[in-house]
């Protein structure tokens, strides 16, 4: 069983939304805002195009409210099922909010397939003073003009999508989350059996491993099917939007082009190189013949060490305030004021995430803690989310929130502080070693197993639309061969590591999401190298780029921090900090014994 971390009664607060799950204020707040969507409708359809400057920037307020209010009825049905997947309460009430949420869709809709049929001229009138909180959303709509559909059809395709993608998205949820795996006699959940891999014990690391397969393998059946139905479902959804390709559609959604990300993969898969350079010299450092896909996150002597909530707290405020107090006070309100969900239990989504929740609120921050290094590290990295999504909320529901790709900046550098601050403050070459180590195969974990699961995605959605439904057998194969491409000779993958696809939640939830951490990654090195030459003068302008949200391009907002997404080799900038670090690394080898 594992040890308490303090981490266990930290419990968040939902009560900003409603007061517990079966609130009346709920179905009340659902009816309320229904009814104001309608009278939006009548008053607005089929004059969007035709709106003054003022009249639009009203129509506009008015929508920004009914997406708030949908929002905190969303948010807390979201939040509270995913403390606990397998409460049918928490599940009905989801699936009432979901349904909601469809019916609301296609009341609005109109607005948006109106404003896409504006033209050129006519959008013009996004550039008046009066629309200044909403012209990027008004130009950045426009993108979608040749993939969307009439009215009648779009409203099929958000009814259908209920009972359709999106449960099948929640089957996946709900079943991953049941899975308990066998460890020390205990049913536990995977997060438990995950923290194992780190082990300095090969054993135990072998064996965590080997639970983890035992507990995936009966459900690989099922699993199977909803990953095939749901790459069906992408390629129709696709074929029916003209979008030419699987990946088009989050790339738009990420203010990028098929180009650009085309750039990055192939900038980071022409440096795979790296990763190989490194596990060999952990195969050394580890004294073993062969390094096998268990070993990649065996910690080196001195990372064993475990810090409980309270150490993990002042660890992260700490380092947050010596970048910026203003940094540390808004993460101090996360804790302070029960922003936090962090407690280990069974039916609780694995991993971690922050959300954004509703501009009117505050975001919230979910983890699953057991005291390691790498959770402290995860505990900063989903607090600097939720700061960046903290200092956004003044742009409201159209500008606050922020493509995936720049999602990942805050979080990633919220990481680098911690990191630094802890480095910093280490005078052990072995522990500095071993700390390094440690950073590496989590920038590795971002940047190459990223675009490498980037590469299983490519590879799964490609052989779906060309052979037809997919055996295990055969998504097995392609996990192996893109995981395999990273790695090189250096790390041996067994063949039972070849099913660890099936419990990923981004294939299944959010298609061709991975890719915008390694974008994040890169980015941040390229910002903190920035923070390094140029000091507290950096720091008001990074937090200037966190307050803009998603209210302009995203090579604008940054821009603000002297950055250039559209230099070509940028991406090579941030891969060669790594190569720099894994030589740092090979230095120091050099100090411990």
């Amino acid at each position: 069983m594992s040890q308490t971390t303090g981490a266990e009664n930290v419990i968040w607060d939902l009560s900003v939304f409603y007061s517990s799950p079966d609130d009346p204020a709920i179905q009340r707040d659902l009816a309320d805002v229904q009814a104001q969507a309608t009278r939006f409708a009548e008053t607005y359809r089929g004059r969007v195009t035709s709106l003054s400057a003022a009249e639009l920037a009203a129509a506009l307020a008015e929508l920004e409210s009914i997406h708030e209010k949908i929002g905190k009825i969303s948010s807390y049905a979201g939040l509270q099922w995913n403390t606990d997947t397998a409460n049918p309460t928490l599940g009905a009430l989801l699936q009432r909010v979901r349904e909601a949420d469809s019916q609301l869709d296609q009341t609005l809709l109109f607005f948006t397939l109106e404003w896409t049929q504006i033209s050129d001229e006519g959008a013009k009138v996004a550039d008046d003073p009066s629309l200044a909180r909403y012209r990027h959303f008004l130009i950045s709509q426009l993108r979608y003009r040749p993939h969307l559909r009439s009215e009648p059809e779009e409203k099929v395709i958000a009814e259908k999508a209920v009972t359709g993608r999106d449960a099948w998205v929640r089957f996946f949820m709900e079943t991953s989350n049941a899975i308990l795996f066998d460890w020390e006699g205990e049913k536990v959940p995977q997060s438990i059996v995950m923290r194992q891999l780190y082990a300095t014990d090969r054993e135990v690391r072998k064996r965590a491993a080997d639970s983890i397969t035992a507990g995936l393998r009966p459900n690989l059946r099922p699993l199977t099917y909803v990953f095939n139905t749901l790459l069906a479902d992408k390629a129709s959804d696709d074929r029916l939007r003209s979008y030419p390709t699987w990946i088009t559609s989050r790339n738009l959604s990420n203010e990028t082009n098929d180009e650009a990300v085309q750039a990055l993969v192939d900038a980071v898969t022409s440096r795979y190189d790296i990763v190989s350079r490194y596990y060999t010299i952990k195969r050394r450092l580890l004294g073993v013949e062969e390094l096998f896909d268990y070993d990649r996150y065996a910690a080196l002597p001195g990372a064993d060490k475990q810090h409980n909530w309270e150490s993990a707290r002042s660890i992260v405020l700490n380092a947050f305030g010596a970048f910026s107090p203003h940094m540390a006070d808004v993460a101090r309100e996360f804790f302070d004021k029960n922003w936090i969900h962090a407690p280990v239990s069974a039916n609780k989504r694995g991993g971690a995430f922050a959300s954004p929740t509703v501009p009117s609120a505050h975001p919230f921050v979910f983890v699953n803690y057991t005291g390691a290094v790498r959770d402290v590290m995860t505990l900063a990295h989903e607090l600097g989310h939720g700061i960046h999504m903290y200092l956004s909320r003044p742009h409201g529901v159209f500008g606050a929130y922020t493509p995936l790709t720049t999602a990942e900046m805050a979080s990633v550098f919220g990481e680098m502080l911690v990191f630094n601050d802890l480095m910093s403050r280490e005078s052990d070459p072995a522990v500095r070693l071993s700390m390094l180590a440690g950073k590496l195969e989590d920038t590795f974990a971002t940047v190459f197993r990223q675009i490498s699961m980037n590469r299983f995605e490519h590879a799964i959605h490609t052989a779906r639309r060309q052979e037809g439904e997919l055996s295990t057998d055969r998504f097995i194969e392609l996990w192996l061969e893109s995981q395999r491409a990273m790695f090189g000779e250096s790390v041996t993958l067994r063949d039972d590591y070849g099913i660890w696809w099936s419990y990923v939640p981004h294939f299944i939830s959010t298609p061709g999401y991975v890719y915008a951490y390694a974008f994040g990654e890169l980015l941040v090195l390229a910002l903190f190298s920035k923070y390094k030459q140029e000091g507290e003068a950096f720091v008001p302008r990074y937090l200037d780029v966190l307050a803009a949200g998603g209210s302009d391009k995203p090579e604008n907002i940054l821009a603000k921090a002297g950055v250039d997404l559209t230099d070509p080799t940028f991406w090579q900038q941030g891969l060669q900090i790594i190569d720099d670090m894994v030589n740092d690394l090979e230095a120091l080898t050099v100090q411990v014994p």
